[in-house]
C-alpha cells in the first residue's frame, strides 16, 4: 500500500469514526415538559441541551422564552397544539392560520428555530378522554396542515399526531404482534388521519410506556420491560420479542399493515421510565431501561418486523413538580435530569454504552438554603393530619408515597418533609412555615440518606400549582393569611 492509499484509508476510517458520533435523521430526541412552580431559565436548559449533543426538541406547546432560547441553534423541533385547542383549529381556517404564523412560520429565516414538526393534539384518542376529542383532531390536522402549505415561507414543515399506544392492541385470545389492530371504535377515524399524513409525508408518532404495562399489571414480567434480554421470550410465529417495546410498537407496525399503509414512517414521541413515586421507579431500573432503549434505537436492528434506526424522544428532559398525579405519583419524576437540571444518573446518549456522565445546567441560582420542619417543641399535635394534608395538596408529596425514596420517614419526618415542600414552592415566604405554631425555620438541612429535602431554585413559576387540588380559593386565602400574619408582625 502506498502513502497515498495508507492515508486515504485512514482518511476514511476517520470519517466513518466520526459518522458513528453524529446524530442523524433517527438520534434521540428530548421531550421538554413546563409543569413546574420554579422552572430553569430557558437559555441555561438550551445550553445544557447543546452541553449534552442532543439535536431533537419535543414541546408540548409553544412557549416563546424557549424559542427565543433556541433561535439560532440546530436543534430539530416539534412543537405542539395542546388538546385544549383542538376545537377551535378546527372550525376556525383563520384561527390555525393566525397559530402558524405567530408561532411557527415566524421563525422561518436563516438564524430562526429548527422547527421540523407541528404536532397537532397529544393522545387526543386516549381513552380516560372519553370521545371527547375525536371530532375535532382530523379537521384540526387538515387546517393546521393547509397554514403551513401556504404560509409562503421556504420553510417545510410537516405536521403529527402524537397517538398513545392504547389505539391499537391484540385479542385477548391472541395476544401477538401480528394480530394487532386499531381499536374497533376509533378504527376508521384513525386510518383517515393515517391517509392525511401518509399523502402529506408525515410521521405517524405514537407514545410508548412499558413501564405503565408494568405499573397497571401486578403479573406483568419485569424483566420483559427492559433490554437485557433476561426475561422469557414472547414468540409470534418466526418472530421472537425479547421486550415489551419491540412487541408493542410491531402490534402498530402490523396495525398499519393492515390498513395498507406497511411502510408508514413512524415516530416514538414519547418513551422513558420514572425514578421515584413508585415501588418500581428508581434511578437503577430508569437508567437500566433509557441506555438499554437508546442502544437499542439507534443500533439499526429495529425491530422484527421492521429494520432500522428507531426515531424515539425520551421522556422526559426534567422533573415537573406541577403536574397531575391521577395517572400516579411517580408523574412527577419522569426526567433524566433533577428539577435543578443535575443529572439523576450516568446516560450516555451515543448508544455506545460509554460511562459517561450528562452535562448539568450550570450556574442555577437556589433560595437561601433554609428549610420548614415540625417545631420539635410542639405539644399539641391534633391539627397535625390536616395540615400535612394541606401541605401536600398545594406541593409535591410523591416521594413519601409506597416505594418512594422518602418512604422511610417517620411519621414527625413525613409532616417535615410535607411542610417543607409548601414552604419551598412558595418561595420560603415566613408565614408560609407555621401550621397553626407546628413548624419552624432551620438552618440545618433535614436530609436523610436517599431522602433529600430540596430548596428551590430562585425562578418562580406565576402559575404555583392553581390546578392542584387547593384550586385558585385557597391560594387567596393563602394570600391574605400571608398578610395577616405579616401586619401583625409590624404591629
Amino acid at each position: 500500500m502506498s502513502g497515498r492509499q495508507f492515508y486515504n484509508h485512514l482518511l476514511a476510517l476517520l470519517l466513518l469514526a466520526i459518522m458513528t458520533l453524529v446524530p442523524n435523521g433517527s438520534g434521540i430526541g428530548v421531550n421538554w415538559g413546563t409543569m413546574s412552580t420554579h422552572q430553569l431559565p430557558p437559555g441555561k436548559v438550551v445550553k445544557m441541551l447543546r452541553d449534552n449533543g442532543v439535536h431533537k426538541l419535543k414541546l408540548f406547546e409553544y412557549n416563546e422564552e424557549i424559542m427565543t432560547a433556541l433561535t439560532g441553534t440546530d436543534i430539530e423541533v416539534m412543537v405542539g397544539i395542546p388538546n385544549s385547542m383542538l376545537k377551535l383549529m378546527s372550525v376556525d381556517p383563520g384561527a390555525a392560520a393566525s397559530w402558524v404564523y405567530n408561532n411557527v412560520t415566524g421563525y422561518c429565516y436563516d438564524g430562526g428555530v429548527n422547527i421540523k414538526y407541528v404536532a397537532v393534539g397529544n393522545e387526543p384518542f386516549l381513552q380516560t378522554y372519553n370521545g371527547t376529542y375525536l371530532q375535532y383532531t382530523l379537521p384540526a390536522l387538515k387546517n393546521i396542515q393547509r397554514a403551513l402549505d401556504e404560509s409562503g415561507v421556504k420553510c417545510r414543515y410537516k405536521t403529527t399526531v402524537p397517538f398513545n399506544a392504547d389505539i391499537y392492541d391484540s385479542p385477548e385470545s391472541n395476544p401477538v404482534p401480528s394480530a394487532g389492530d386499531f381499536r374497533p371504535e376509533v378504527k376508521d377515524l384513525t386510518i383517515e388521519i393515517v391517509q392525511f399524513l401518509y399523502l402529506h409525508d408525515a410521521p405517524f408518532t405514537v407514545n410508548i410506556y412499558p413501564y405503565l404495562s408494568l405499573y397497571g399489571n401486578d403479573y406483568f414480567p419485569i424483566e420483559f420491560a427492559f433490554f437485557d434480554g433476561l426475561s422469557k421470550p414472547l414468540r409470534d410465529g418466526n418472530n421472537v420479542y425479547k421486550n415489551a417495546f419491540d412487541a408493542n410498537l410491531d402490534t402498530l407496525i402490523y396495525a398499519l399493515s393492515k390498513a395498507g399503509f406497511p411502510d408508514m414512517e413512524v415516530i416514538v414521541g414519547e418513551v422513558g421510565w420514572p425514578t421515584d413515586g413508585d415501588k418500581n421507579a428508581n434511578t437503577r431500573n430508569a437508567k437500566r431501561f433509557n441506555q438499554g432503549l437508546i442502544k437499542h434505537a439507534l443500533s439499526g436492528n429495529g425491530t422484527p418486523a421492521r429494520k432500522g434506526n428507531i426515531e424515539v424522544y425520551l421522556f422526559s428532559l426534567i422533573d415537573e413538580n406541577a403536574k397531575s398525579i391521577e395517572p400516579g405519583g411517580f408523574e412527577r419524576h419522569w426526567g433524566i435530569f433533577e428539577f435543578d437540571g443535575k443529572p439523576k444518573y450516568q446516560l450516555d446518549l451515543t448508544g455506545l454504552e460509554l460511562e459517561k456522565g450528562l452535562a448539568p445546567v450550570e450556574d442555577v441560582k437556589y433560595q437561601t438554603k433554609r428549610w420548614c420542619v415540625l417545631d420539635a417543641t410542639a405539644t399539641d399535635l391534633d391539627m397535625l393530619p390536616e395540615s400535612v394534608s394541606y401541605a401536600c395538596s398545594l406541593s409535591d408529596c410523591t416521594a413519601l408515597g409506597y416505594g418512594s425514596s422518602c418512604n422511610q420517614l417517620t411519621a414527625k419526618g413525613n409532616a417535615s418533609y410535607a411542610f417543607n415542600m409548601y414552604y419551598q414552592v412558595n418561595n420560603q415566604h415566613i408565614w408560609d412555615c407555621d401550621f397553626s405554631g407546628l413548624a419552624i425555620v432551620t438552618d440545618d438541612n433535614p436530609s436523610e440518606e436517599g431522602c433529600q429535602f430540596p430548596v428551590m431554585i430562585a425562578f418562580a413559576h406565576s402559575s404555583l400549582l392553581l390546578h392542584n387540588n387547593g384550586g385558585l380559593l385557597d391560594v387567596l386565602l393563602r394570600i391574605i393569611g400571608g398578610f395577616i400574619v405579616l401586619i401583625s408582625f409590624l404591629i
